[in-house]
Parts: C-alpha cells; sequence; structure tokens
C-alpha cells in the first residue's frame, strides 16, 4: 500500500513537471515569435527608410528643357518637399529642368504591392496615352516611369495636374545614408535658393 502511494505521488510530480516544463516552452516559443515578428516589422520598415530613390539620368525623348529656369542646371537648391524621409531640408544640385505638366497621381503597383495614394510626381511624358492636351482629374491612364519599383505599366487616376518646371536632382539625404542621384521629380515651387 506504501509503494502504490509512493508511486502515485512520484507519478503526479512527474506529471505536474511536465506540464510546467511544457507550459514553459510554449511561452519561450510564443515570445521568440513575437520577437521575431517585431525584428522583421523592424527590419521592414528600415529597408523602407533606406530605400535609394536614385534612377537613371535617362529622360523622356520628347521632354523639352526649360528655357529659363529659376535654377540651372548645375546650381544648388533646398529641397523643401517631403516625399520621403531626409529629403526635406537637403541641399539639391539641379541634374536637370524640364517645361511639362506634373501630375500627382494614385496608383496600384504592379507587383502586387499595396495602393499607392497621390504620389508626386508623374509628367506628362510619362503616361502612355497623354497626348497633346493636359490631362483631367480623373483620368484613367497607364504610367511610363520606373521611379519606384511596381510603378511601370501601372493603371492610375489622375488626381490633379501642376503646368510647372520640373527637376531632376542629386542629393544627400539629412537622415545620412547613400547620396541620392537623378532624382525625378520636384517642382519649381519645392525648391528654394535658401533654407527658410
Amino acid at each position: 500500500m506504501r509503494n502504490k502511494s509512493i508511486l502515485l505521488v512520484t507519478t503526479i510530480l512527474a506529471f505536474t513537471f511536465t506540464l510546467t516544463a511544457c507550459s514553459g516552452n510554449n511561452e519561450t516559443i510564443s515570445q521568440e515569435k513575437t520577437e521575431t515578428n517585431a525584428n522583421t516589422e523592424s527590419s521592414n520598415e528600415s529597408s523602407m527608410d533606406d530605400m535609394n530613390h536614385s534612377g537613371s539620368s535617362e529622360v523622356p525623348q520628347n521632354l523639352e528643357d526649360a528655357e529659363n529656369p529659376t535654377y540651372e542646371v548645375g546650381s544648388q537648391a533646398i529641397i523643401e518637399a517631403d516625399h520621403m524621409q531626409g529629403m526635406k531640408g537637403a541641399e539639391a544640385t539641379i541634374k536637370g529642368a524640364y517645361q511639362t505638366t506634373a501630375y500627382v497621381v494614385s496608383y496600384t503597383p504592379t507587383n502586387g504591392g499595396e495602393r499607392v495614394e497621390n504620389h508626386k510626381w508623374v509628367i506628362h511624358e510619362e503616361i502612355e496615352e497623354a497626348g497633346d492636351k493636359i490631362l483631367d482629374p480623373g483620368a484613367e491612364v497607364t504610367i511610363n516611369a520606373s521611379h519606384m519599383k511596381g510603378m511601370e505599366g501601372a493603371s492610375a487616376v489622375i488626381e490633379s495636374a501642376n503646368e510647372t518646371t520640373v527637376y531632376m536632382i542629386d542629393y544627400m539625404p539629412t537622415t545620412g545614408g547613400e547620396k541620392v542621384t537623378n532624382h525625378k521629380w520636384v517642382t519649381e515651387d519645392e525648391l528654394s535658393a535658401e533654407k527658410r
């Protein structure tokens, strides 16, 4: 009888320890998963922050140089726009100045990413079916530019149009990181001669 009692107590203790150990492991696994997910999200965020929007110096063939741009090619200007982190307040070197219509567009990337709302800027010469006339807000178009992944060939809606001089620029982000070269585009009113 005494042996049976000892065996019963031993079994109960062993069972309790097993449950406690399993429960601890589950908490550890759960904590590891949470940390992994947090690290992944943080890494995704930093990879977005670290995106370098450098581009080719090539421009559409029918894009006309601006005759008397406020900021001449080779000159410096301060960026007032904040399309990306590290852009606002950075000193830009003007690589090109062109007379055109700049559009704000919303589009769904061809690579399956989330819809991009109110992207600045896609110019008239980068719209596949643009023709000669300025496009009205609400017009559905196809983008023929690759400023960002998933942009080339994407269906877009014109949100607004702005007849202006657009600039291609080089700049060092104020947040550090690599120099951005041949960034397309900033408009005339997104630059200033000196820091405000």
